[in-house]
């Protein structure tokens, strides 16, 4: 039998449907966790322009190579961090999102349960001085 390394997973249809199966795992997982917690997840388009428009003006700017990390708005001469910039839109859009369905766009502060704040086991009570 063929040995398959991981370079050569990468090429073959058995690949994608790993990375399918693992995508489709998290997004359940989240959508777990925000009902456990009375919040809503939003989900925007995988091909939203979320690095290309300014978050500033909401000019459109296009395209640009992924060596690009820095750019200048060409319409209000904003400079974006090509992540930052992303980030404030995924953030905005969502938040347009939440607000349109009647929900508030930041729920209150819901507290951890209590199996989830510590870690790997380890009891969660004070220690005695």
């Amino acid at each position: 039998m063929e040995d398959l390394s991981v370079a050569g997973l990468a090429r073959t249809k058995l690949a994608k449907s790993v990375h399918d199966a693992g995508w489709a795992s998290f997004i359940s997982m989240l959508e777990y966790k925000a009902e456990r917690y009375g919040r809503a997840l939003v989900k925007i388009g995988r091909f939203e322009p979320t690095s290309q428009t300014c978050s500033t003006c909401g000019v459109k700017d296009g395209p640009k190579p992924l060596n690009v990390r820095e750019w200048t708005c060409t319409a209000c001469g904003t400079v974006h961090d090509r992540d930052t910039n992303a980030a404030i839109n995924v953030k905005t859009a969502a938040g347009l999102a939440v607000s349109a369905c009647g929900a508030p766009v930041r729920p209150g502060a819901i507290p951890a349960q209590r199996e989830e704040t510590g870690s790997h086991g380890f009891p969660t009570e004070p220690r005695a001085a």
